[in-house]
């Protein structure tokens, strides 16, 4: 094959393949999110595959299985939660989810860094072809995938943690830190279950982040710490969003003494948080020096936080559908006449307008109880407006 030459179908096929299955970065477990999520059936560490390392650690630890899938299920559902009335929703489109699509389509494609070379049998690097340069600089990177990362880490967390709190983990329960001590003065102490958040980060920190290796200065390898400083962007939203629940003890209730402990928020309550950074995220630059930097270079001098998210690339248009690039459009897609925000069919139609259309729905209502014995109810119907984009 000459310098230069573009690969052919088939051969673009492999690689493009082997590209969105190399799982250092692809994140390939978040599938077991379909799975739980009510799919055909309950992989193990084998199916979908898993990274090494990561397929170990299942094999280490089958307790721990239905944990990791409920991580991916909750990520999942709540990135869905989130994005539900945006113009990316984070869902393929309609021909991808009668496949085996991705769980959010294209957005984890980030394992097509912006440098991506793959080799042949003979160890010869194969030329990058237009068609993978032009998805890696569409997809990587993005806004969406940082969300993605972020929401998946701390979706196993939060489900790893919650597995230790319920005793289906050998190795871990309870906080053991927090089961003695408090404040005799104000009349509290430490007791109860407070949640292991230690074991969950460490759990997740050892299944997902990939050391970063011989990459400072290259092209591409701030998508890598891009990840992972997601990835624990993730895990600090559930550490900073933990309560402390408290029980009262004493007579007529007089709450003289309060047991205490420490308690996850619930990953709804997460999930707004990580929305929250989403729509504060910080772009950087592609190239990683001695740390993360800033884009902008009159920005530089302001620290980026273990909270923020980062992208790299801006985000693609997901107006108008794009099957090759896996983007569902807006066309269609339910729109609130009245409202100004992402759901207000201004902005989620693109401004191409939208079609409204009558739905009637019909329901049984008043109903009586009418002795004896039976109930006699009114066939009630009522008129919506529903308007859909253009």
């Amino acid at each position: 094959m000459g310098r230069g030459a573009p690969l052919g179908p088939r051969l673009l096929r492999a690689v493009l393949l082997l590209a969105l299955c190399r799982p250092a970065a692809c994140g390939t477990w978040m599938w077991l999110g379909i799975a739980a999520a009510g799919g055909p059936e309950k992989p193990g560490c084998a199916s979908p595959p898993l990274t090494r390392r990561q397929q170990d650690l299942c094999k280490q630890k089958p307790e721990l299985v239905p944990a990791i899938r409920e991580g991916a299920r909750l990520g999942l559902q709540e990135c869905r939660s989130q994005f539900r009335h945006e113009r990316w929703d984070c869902r393929p489109p309609p021909a991808a989810r009668r496949g085996p699509a991705a769980p959010f389509g294209r957005q984890l494609s980030s394992v097509l860094a912006c440098k991506i070379t793959s080799y042949s049998s003979a160890g010869k690097a194969i030329r990058r072809s237009y068609e993978v340069t032009y998805l890696c600089r569409a997809f990587v990177g993005t806004k969406e995938t940082a969300f993605i990362y972020a929401v998946t880490s701390a979706g196993l967390v939060h489900s790893v943690t919650r597995s230790c709190s319920a005793g289906n983990v050998t190795e871990c329960s309870c906080d053991t830190n927090l089961q003695h001590g408090g404040s005799a003065s104000e009349g509290w102490h430490w007791g109860g279950c407070s949640d292991d958040i230690h074991y969950g980060m460490a759990f997740s920190r050892k299944f997902l982040d990939v050391p970063i290796k011989n990459v400072t200065g290259k092209s591409g390898s701030g998508l890598v710490a891009m990840n992972l400083h997601n990835n624990e962007a993730g895990r600090q939203a559930v550490v900073k969003l933990m309560s402390v629940d408290c029980r009262c003890h004493g007579v007529s209730g007089s709450c003289a003494v309060k047991t205490c402990w420490k308690t996850m928020s619930s990953f709804d309550k997460i999930g707004r948080f990580l929305k929250d950074k989403y729509e504060n995220s910080i772009q950087i630059s592609d190239r990683l020096k001695k740390k993360l930097r800033r884009k902008e270079k009159s920005q530089r001098k302001i620290p980026i936080g273990k909270e923020d998210l980062l992208y790299v690339n801006k985000s693609p248009n997901y107006c108008v559908e794009d099957q090759k690039l896996g983007i569902p459009g807006t066309q269609g897609r339910e729109c609130n006449r009245t409202s100004e925000g992402p759901d207000g069919c201004n902005l989620l139609c693109c401004g191409r307008g939208y079609n409204t259309h009558v739905v009637r729905h019909v329901e049984r209502c008043e109903c009586k109880f009418v002795w004896c014995c039976y109930v006699r109810c009114r066939r009630c119907e009522t008129m919506t407006d529903v308007h859909t984009c253009k």
